[in-house]
């Protein structure tokens, strides 16, 4: 208990260890804690981990994603090299329409160029007549990137329920002070965050002993991943089940395999490993950024925000911030916020619109039953 850090981050998947290695990187003193013995055993140890920028019109979130791809992959590019397997991205139309757009979506992703049929056949596709081709795109090591992001900073296996207020820091079940907190808990979220209203979406991913030579990661309705060392990976499908395990009957995978093989020309793929677990998400499908209101003050001495009052200043909780909700896009949405958050708690910059926590708060408040 003696000493004090300046950050400590709950949640060591790829949200948290990015806060913590952008910390570390200020020269901040920096904890992770995790109730997991080791760093990306929830739902990042299942993500396909795929860098790829999003097709669509141009909004808001598209912006925001495409902004944060074509940082993440120079970022991975220059110090994760070894977990970034940075051997393109191919994206397929998902129908006809789709297919006439791809150089509209080229203009507004600001990069990438079409590959015509025959250029595909060389990368190892089947089925397919015209691609979008993102040389900067590719596939991290879930796991590896992030036990080395970490690999210089404390670590301690710990479940946090409890934390109070010493005035000059906060304590962490009665072991831990630190100045700041960083939640970035997942799908579970944390007691007092209600009014964000954090999701999970069922992800599967298989890893593949495979002799097929695919050059590019390839994404349409399914991921598929380059041949990496005799390795494929299939993944990034997602569903809201409940009971996702009774959906899949036993056969998380099915889906993905027979999805893959319409685009990608595998005839020997033998799976290695499987991988299952939620990601967490947003109602809004944006990501979750910034402080902790206090929703509790909140709504106790400003009751009428119930009814739509957007007036009465927000009280947050004491040095405490959230960094969840960044869906099946968490490895290209975690370096770049994670930087901004960062920024935000330490030099004061603002946190994006976009992402800002600040936007769930109303919202919930104004479903809430009066007197509920």
């Amino acid at each position: 208990m003696s000493k004090i850090y300046d950050i400590a981050v709950v949640g060591a998947g790829i949200a948290g260890v990015m806060v913590a290695w952008w910390a570390d990187r200020f020269g901040k003193s920096v904890l992770v804690i995790d109730r997991a013995s080791s760093p990306a055993t929830g739902g990042s140890s299942a993500a396909g981990a795929f860098v790829s920028p999003k097709l669509g019109k141009a909004n808001v979130l598209t912006n925001l994603t495409n902004d944060a791809f074509e940082f993440s992959s120079k970022f991975y590019s220059e110090f994760f090299g070894e977990e970034f397997e940075q051997s393109g991205m191919l994206r397929f139309a998902k129908d006809e329409s789709d297919l006439a757009n791809l150089e509209y979506y080229k203009e507004i992703i600001g990069c990438g160029e079409i590959l015509d049929e025959e250029s595909l056949r060389e990368f190892g596709v089947v089925n397919e007549t015209k691609a979008l081709y993102f040389r900067d795109g590719g596939v991290c090591d879930a796991q590896s990137l992030c036990k080395k992001a970490i690999k210089d900073i404390e670590y301690l296996q710990l479940e946090v329920e409890k934390i109070e207020d010493a005035n000059e820091y906060l304590i962490i079940e009665d072991r831990v002070k630190a100045k700041n907190i960083v939640f970035a808990t997942g799908f579970e979220g944390f007691d007092g965050f209600e009014y964000m209203n954090i999701g999970g979406l069922w992800g599967s991913r298989g890893d593949y002993y495979c002799s097929d030579d695919i050059k590019s990661c390839m994404h349409k309705s399914v991921s598929v991943s380059s041949n990496i060392g005799g390795i494929i990976k299939l993944g990034a499908t997602t569903t809201r089940a409940k009971n996702p395990c009774m959906v899949c009957d036993g056969e998380p995978l099915k889906v993905l395999e027979e999805d893959a093989i319409k685009i990608a020309s595998l005839t020997d793929f033998k799976i290695k490993e499987i991988f299952c677990g939620y990601r967490a998400n947003s109602k809004d499908y944006f990501p979750i950024v910034g402080k902790v209101i206090d929703a509790q003050y909140m709504l106790e001495n400003y009751p009428q925000i119930k009814k739509g009052y957007k007036k009465a200043p927000l009280r947050y909780k004491k040095n405490c911030f959230v960094f969840n909700g960044l869906g099946a896009r968490g490895f290209v949405f975690a370096p770049y916020l994670a930087k901004n958050l960062v920024e935000h708690i330490f030099d004061a910059c603002e946190i994006l619109d976009e992402v800002n926590s600040d936007r769930l708060f109303l919202r919930w408040a104004r479903r809430l039953v009066i007197g509920g």
